[in-house]
């Protein structure tokens, strides 16, 4: 009975589980990615863009930085997921935000709804990109005074930086690989 009892157990933590098992070591590497991908648009955001009163760091980088320092053979955070799921998010986000001014629930919902079919078309679905999509919309009155150049910066500049940052510090390890490859 004991025996069966610890089988299940063991069957039932693999099931539950399995996706979460990472290396003790991963979890050092995932840290340093995040902290220098965060660290560097929080930089940008503190020396650079305060002089010119901008936004740089936008919640949906935190989010994206799960994904590419954390889930790093995730389909959802390979870089044309990540640069594109951005930007046509920010796009969409802009758009709407500019034909529906006013409207917060309706700009809101419209934005981030039609962001995941356009990434779902695309095939560069990025859940992060919801959140990009949303903060054009919700966003500070910085944020929707940049217009489309929100889309150039914060986004794909901020975007960009993650990427570089992942694919130096995910390909240090000789056992993580990123872009994945199977």
């Amino acid at each position: 009975m004991r025996r069966k009892i610890k089988r299940t157990y063991r069957i039932a933590r693999y099931v539950i589980y399995r996706q979460t098992i990472v290396e003790p070591i991963d979890h050092l590497w995932t840290f340093i990615g995040a902290f220098l991908g965060i660290g560097i648009i929080g930089y940008f955001q503190q020396s650079r863009m305060a002089e010119q009163d901008n936004v740089f760091l936008i919640g949906s980088f935190g989010a994206s930085a799960v994904l590419v320092f954390g889930a790093t053979n995730s389909p959802l955070a390979q870089p044309r997921n990540l640069i594109f799921g951005h930007l046509i998010s920010a796009f969409v986000g802009v758009t709407v935000n500019k034909l529906f001014p006013g409207h917060l629930w309706l700009a809101s919902s419209l934005s981030v709804s039609l962001s995941i079919v356009l990434m779902q078309i695309t095939k560069t679905m990025h859940p992060p990109g919801g959140a990009t999509a949303l903060i054009a919309n919700i966003g500070s009155e910085k944020i929707k005074t940049l217009g489309y150049m929100y889309v150039l910066s914060p986004v794909f500049i901020g975007a960009l930086i993650l990427l570089v940052i992942a694919l130096m510090v995910n390909n240090i390890p000789s056992h993580r690989n990123y872009p994945y490859r199977k």
